[in-house]
């Protein structure tokens, strides 16, 4: 016992000077302040101050859990691409991840670079630091790694992982612009029907209530919605609140997967889009991790809880059992509908080449360009509908508003 707690690896800050007199601050965790000093002397560094990292009162690092940087896949990609080309010129693993912790910007990313290098440095494979952050890289990547490792191939693995997670953000990023616009409109029409039902509707409900007239039909229902509104606004906004982090909190559990994501796939307009999506998702990370040489059963598990669906992953699972049996990749495909026919055919002929990567590609290559032709059409088709929504919902809510107005000379001149 005494033994483990002397050996406990603890986080240092540290200043040195390298060579060319530059002074560098950073963190690295070791048994002890020693042995982060040690190590600084063996990379050429001369140690200027080292102390243990974090403290209590004034010294303590403040975090808002929530408000720091985030480290999206974008991060990851440009990463796996500076890192491909340092190594690709001959730099050392090490080398290569001291100048990258170094240029990131995002700090976030910095901290856990400082840590993979760090681990490095101690002996453990690159693979094995990534693994430890299971929150920052993928199994995708930490897979692909691991393979590069092996076959003494790492650059080209790393160029691979950059081009996969490059055009995974490049389709995201089209999904999300063909969806800023009706997002913002539906929301801008939430607003305004609801400052309407809460601020305007009960002025003329006041006063046509004052005047006595019997009120028609469109307004009534108006008055009662604002009505309702009223006296539920709150609990409703609780109830979204709750729902939200409800959501949040087990979108990932099994069973809402198993009964919320298959309804995706039948969505009348979404569904196509959701299912092209999944499908080039699944086919460009297989094609990437067979040509990095991860094992094919070990490959699927991992592209299957990628894909994103419940349903792709169902089909993987029949697929792995498929293979264990020694049968083909395409014959359990070919039992479930979200892979069309083109799909399964196309992966039989890889099969049968031995091009199973290249066909994989072409697979993802198709649907990403079926996925950015898709959203263009719903970009077209919705802004119009949108518009419409809008002016409906509004002018209709104005009219209603209007209607009395006619009957109130009347009521004025009795």
């Amino acid at each position: 016992m005494a033994a483990a707690a002397a050996t406990a690896v603890k986080k240092f800050a540290y200043e040195a000077r390298d060579g060319s007199g530059k002074v560098r601050k950073d963190t690295m965790e070791a048994p002890n302040s020693q042995a982060v000093a040690a190590r600084l002397r063996e990379r050429g560094f001369t140690v200027l101050q080292v102390e243990e990292a974090g403290g209590t009162g004034l010294n303590m690092e403040l975090t808002i859990p929530g408000l720091g940087e985030k480290i999206g896949l974008k991060d990851i990609a440009i990463m796996s691409r500076q890192l491909a080309t340092m190594i690709g010129a001959g730099l050392s693993l090490i080398r290569a991840m001291t100048i990258l912790t170094e240029q990131t910007e995002n700090k976030a990313l910095q901290k856990v670079l400082s840590e993979v290098r760090t681990d490095v440095e101690t002996g453990k494979a690159f693979s094995v630091a990534l693994a430890r952050h299971p929150q920052v890289f993928p199994p995708l990547m930490i897979n692909m790694v691991k393979a590069g490792e092996i076959g003494g191939f790492l650059d080209q693995v790393l160029v691979s992982i950059a081009e996969n997670f490059e055009t995974e953000v490049a389709l995201r990023g089209k999904i999300k612009s063909a969806m800023t616009y009706p997002v913002v409109v539906f929301f801008i029409a939430v607003l305004a029907v609801t400052a309407m039902l809460l601020f305007i509707v009960p002025v003329f409900a006041d006063m046509f209530k004052n005047l006595g007239g019997e009120l028609p039909l469109p307004t009534q229902i108006l008055v009662s919605l604002s009505a309702i509104l009223k006296v539920g606004a709150v609990p409703f906004a609780i109830a979204i609140f709750v729902g939200a982090v409800w959501w949040k909190k087990n979108k990932n559990r099994l069973e809402v997967r198993n009964r919320v994501e298959p309804v995706y796939l039948k969505l009348p307009v979404f569904g196509g889009l959701i299912q092209k999506i999944a499908v080039s998702r699944f086919t460009r990370n297989f094609g990437a991790m067979v040509r990095s040489g991860v094992p094919i059963l070990q490959a699927l598990d991992i592209v299957g809880q990628a894909s994103g669906n419940i349903v792709i992953e169902r089909a993987t699972k029949d697929v792995q059992d498929s293979v264990r049996r020694g049968e083909s990749l395409a014959g359990p495909l070919a039992k479930h509908t979200v892979f069309p026919p083109m799909v399964v055919q196309m992966i039989a002929v890889g099969e049968d080449t031995g091009a199973l990567d290249t066909m994989l590609d072409k697979i993802a290559d198709f649907y990403d360009q079926e996925v950015e032709s898709t959203t263009e059409q719903l970009t077209s088709l919705i802004e119009p509908l949108m518009i419409a929504f809008l002016g409906t919902i509004i002018g209709g809510m104005v009219i209603a508003l209007y209607m009395p107005i006619f009957k109130v000379f009347d009521l004025i001149g009795s």
